[in-house]
């Protein structure tokens, strides 16, 4: 699928080499002037560059910016809500590693719930970073009164609690919260917050508490609300509690005259959270694909920051040509619709590695998960459980499920009894995609090594390629062997025949932006919940010789088709 208009193909670079269509500027390039070149492939963009890693918290700061927090990408942006000019205010090499949600304080102090480590910092107005607490499990939901600091804890039985910046013990007001998040402080004087979840049936029905900021029993104020994640209070105090669904449905609820409730469905998929500004205007957030959206009191949007991928990471096509990418939160098709130009097509929560099957989708899950997806039907059967960061995915000649188990070293398969065997588990450092030759043999990229390697029948690793910079994404084509090195921002190529190799596409925006030293990776999980995604550039080939490439670093998936005109 090519895109017209402003993301036409077009030529790039010097004379000779073909570049990657369009011009936008990204969260990778914010000029908008760097593009991927090749000699031997013509690349395209399928959808629109990101210029957000997912939106989480957001918050108008004292110079009527609205900051934006991007656990994704440990990172805080402010845009500026008439333009929608995005600026990097707190960068990936921080403190901060996975803020999910900000506020000011009195003396405009930035307040940062960082999620994974589960530390809660203040960034002063002049930028010095301060660590206010280390001891705080899965700090999501913040807000300041006055100058008093609160924060509560997106877990089972969480806290909400009372911290201090200048020192002190911190303050237990409640425990006992199901998954906290987004509150804020009432007209009537109560702290309000989500319960993300609730009773029985956690993913359907939740719950809004209060509690008086100086202590006392907390009671349920609103029950039955739509997946609630975030709650705001408009100018006119009205509240508004956001579901975190595909819907995005926004509930209304006046409770301090009718007590009726209004439910507004805006369609942005995934609301995280929201924030209203001195004219009422309502401004929202989506987890699952980034973007800052005015919402009107009726449903009606309008983009400030366009939403896109948050990755993407594994990427697939089917045999009728559709494109999905795993983008952490969600399936994703990199085509137009009313999202802009990725489409949302299921909300699977931290989706990594994929690939389809006829018409099935195997997906490999943060969880430790490998499930297969029935895009038909909406249907998901668990295959595995309990593995350690499974990433790359494929089908086995036979029909089994091939896993690239990252953190555990090794290669397994799941067969059609949801049977987990390990294929190899010798040799192998930090293995990340996996993929067959015409032939039946399995090929291992290897992330730790530098290299790919080839599982042999016995279930050694013999080496086909090394002194590779980060290989992820593999595929074969023929009698060739492609590899994402992520490192170097290249894709590079092995004969399966002769052994030689080449580079065929260079200055590939994958990974953190150019000039920015990623941190060590964070703890898979912190406390039960996930931590922050393992930036994966997955490949995939299509029926007509293509290469299909999730450009993580700008929130693209790019298309690589040979010998086409310049």
């Amino acid at each position: 699928m090519a895109l017209r208009g402003r993301h036409a193909r077009g030529a790039g670079g010097e004379r000779g080499v073909r570049g990657v269509t369009g011009r936008e500027p990204s969260r990778y390039d914010s000029t908008g002037k760097r593009h991927a070149t090749s000699a031997r492939w013509a690349i395209e963009r399928l959808n629109p560059p990101s210029r957000l890693w997912g939106s989480n918290g957001v918050a108008f700061g004292p110079d009527g910016r609205l900051y934006v927090a991007q656990f994704l990408a440990g990172q805080i942006s402010a845009v500026d809500p008439a333009t929608g000019d995005v600026e990097v205010v707190v960068p990936m090499d921080s403190p901060v590693q996975s803020p999910d949600d900000l506020a000011f304080g009195a003396d405009g102090s930035m307040y940062i719930a960082d999620l994974v480590p589960g530390r809660v910092w203040r960034r002063s107005p002049q930028g010095k970073y301060t660590l206010v607490s280390g001891d705080v499990d899965n700090p999501n939901g913040i807000t300041c009164v006055g100058d008093r600091l609160f924060v509560n804890e997106m877990k089972p039985d969480g806290r909400l609690m009372e911290l201090f910046p200048d020192g002190g013990e911190p303050v237990v007001l409640t425990q006992g919260l199901a998954l906290g998040n987004a509150m804020q402080l009432g007209p009537d004087g109560h702290l309000y917050y989500p319960h993300m979840m609730s009773g029985a049936n956690p993913l359907l029905t939740g719950q809004v508490w209060r509690i008086p900021p100086d202590g006392g029993a907390p009671e349920v104020v609103a029950d039955d609300v739509h997946q609630p994640v975030a709650v705001r209070f408009d100018q006119g105090g009205v509240l508004h509690v956001l579901s975190r669904g595909p819907e995005g449905i926004v509930t209304r609820i006046d409770l301090h005259g009718s007590g009726s409730r209004t439910l507004v469905t805006s369609g942005v998929v995934g609301l995280d959270n929201a924030a209203f500004d001195t004219e009422n205007r309502m401004f929202v957030s989506s987890y699952s694909s980034g973007g800052v959206t005015e919402m009107h009191p009726d449903g009606r949007t309008r983009e400030i920051v366009p939403r896109g991928l948050d990755g993407p990471y594994g990427v697939t096509v089917d045999l009728g040509g559709t494109v999905y990418a795993a983008d952490h939160y969600r399936v994703a098709r990199p085509e137009p619709s009313p999202e802009g130009g990725v489409t949302t097509h299921s909300l699977l929560h931290f989706s990594h590695g994929i690939v389809a099957d006829g018409e099935l989708l195997h997906i490999t899950s943060q969880f430790g998960q490998v499930q297969t997806y029935d895009p038909g039907t909406g249907t998901t059967r668990e295959r595995a459980g309990g593995l350690r960061r499974p990433l790359g995915i494929t089908v086995a000649p036979d029909g089994s499920l091939v896993v690239a188990e990252s953190d555990a070293g090794r290669v397994v398969a799941v067969d059609e009894d949801d049977t987990v065997s390990v294929l190899a588990d010798n040799g192998l450092d930090r293995p990340v995609d996996v993929a067959f030759d015409a032939d039946g043999r399995c090929y291992v990229s290897d992330e730790g090594l530098g290299a790919v390697l080839r599982i042999e029948a016995d279930g050694s690793a013999t080496v086909v390629v090394d002194g590779l910079d980060a290989p992820q994404g593999v595929a074969v084509l023929g009698d060739e062997l492609f590899t994402v090195e992520s490192g170097a921002r290249r894709l590079r190529v092995v004969s399966l025949t002769t052994g030689e190799s080449r580079t065929d596409a260079e200055d590939l925006p994958v990974g953190a932006p150019p000039g920015v030293v990623p941190r060590a990776e964070p703890d898979l999980f912190a406390n039960g919940m996930p931590g922050m995604a393992r930036r994966f550039a997955g490949l995939a080939v299509g029926a007509d010789g293509s290469l299909l490439l999730s450009a993580n670093g700008e929130g693209t998936v790019l298309r690589l088709t040979p010998g086409a005109p310049l």
